[in-house]
């Protein structure tokens, strides 16, 4: 299981450093052009600590695979997180609409791929609570 928790705080490190490129990749700065500074800035400020969490959850898997299966704290960390990568799955499925993807060779992808990732985790967080 441990093993599965570091390739998982690989992966979510590199997802965090993807966020990175989603303000050009996406074209932001047009598509915020027009909206309220709050807005915009909010936008950003919660992009960012979203960011900033998927990489801290990177870290502590990559650095603390063993407490969180062999622990009582580590193991209620797992569960939270477990919850957490599961309502992330499900928003996957109903909280974006399949006109962003279906019929889109990338985009079918990135979603099929995501799809996986987030099975994946949240099936390994909740097993590790097991």
């Amino acid at each position: 299981m441990e093993i599965h928790l570091r390739i998982i705080g690989t992966l979510l490190v590199m997802l965090a450093l993807v966020h990175l490129y989603f303000p050009r990749y996406f074209d932001w700065k047009r598509d915020f052009s027009t909206v309220s500074i709050v807005n915009r800035q909010m936008f950003y400020v919660h992009s960012f600590f979203i960011a900033f969490v998927v990489l801290l959850m990177g870290i502590l898997c990559l650095t603390s695979a063993q407490e969180l299966v062999n622990t009582s704290l580590g193991k209620k960390i797992c569960l939270c997180l477990g919850v957490f990568w599961l309502a992330r799955l499900v928003i996957q499925f109903f909280g974006y609409s399949s006109q962003l993807w279906k019929g889109k060779t990338f985009e079918t992808t990135i979603h099929v791929v995501f799809s996986i990732f987030w099975t994946y985790m949240s099936l390994t967080f909740i097993i590790a609570y097991l």
